[in-house]
Parts: C-alpha cells; sequence; structure tokens
C-alpha cells in the first residue's frame, strides 16, 4: 500500500499562486508516475499534470504555461507549482500514484481544496 498526504491548498485571488505538494510512503512501486488530478463540483476528475519515473511530464492543455510539476524521488514528493490561477482552477486537487506496469495500481490522495476568488 502507499500513503499519500497532500499539502498546501487554499484561497488565492485571481492572478495569484498556490504550491501544492505531495509525499508518499509505505511501499513505493519502482516504477511509477505521480502526479495530481482535480475534481471541480459537477465535473468530472481530470489530469492536471503528471510526472514519470524517467523524468518526462504532461500537462492538461488547460494548465500549460501557468502549473509546473516537479518531483523528489529522493523524499517521494511531488509538488504543483500554480501560478496565475484563475477562478476556473477551483476544484479539490487529488494527489496520485500511478504503477507503471501491467494493470498497476493507482493510489489516491484525500485531496485538498484549491478556491480561487475573481
Amino acid at each position: 500500500q502507499v500513503q499519500l498526504v497532500e499539502s498546501g491548498g487554499g484561497l488565492v485571488q485571481a492572478g495569484g499562486s498556490l504550491r501544492l505538494s505531495c509525499a508518499a510512503s509505505g511501499s513505493i512501486p519502482i516504477l511509477y508516475a505521480m502526479g495530481w488530478y482535480r475534481q471541480a463540483p459537477g465535473k468530472q476528475r481530470e489530469l492536471v499534470a503528471r510526472s514519470f519515473s524517467g523524468g518526462s511530464t504532461n500537462y492538461a492543455d488547460s494548465v500549460k504555461g501557468r502549473f509546473s510539476i516537479s518531483r523528489d524521488n529522493a523524499k517521494n514528493t511531488v509538488y504543483l507549482q500554480m501560478n496565475n490561477l484563475q477562478p476556473e482552477d477551483t476544484a479539490a486537487y487529488y494527489c496520485n500514484v500511478h504503477e507503471m506496469r501491467v494493470n498497476g495500481m493507482d493510489y489516491w490522495g484525500k485531496g485538498t481544496l484549491v478556491t480561487v476568488s475573481s
């Protein structure tokens, strides 16, 4: 099992910044992707950004150029720097670890709320 603990959410005005952190512990897979998803009220959960063991990353089109994901493998921690936040970024943000193997498991954090006021 993998446990994920998120931090860094909060309330910010449009144009502001926040940094989310997620620390993983437990039985960390050898190869895994670690990233962030978000879910706004009444909407499906969507990928925000993801970092792979080999170093590559991918982002949702809606956050490209504003958000940046980084990863500290020694600490099993992933960060999401969010700049120029907009009201449409308001959502619960969930940390995810996905095992990079056939039928790999997905692990989820409890979520942290980000609210952007206009």
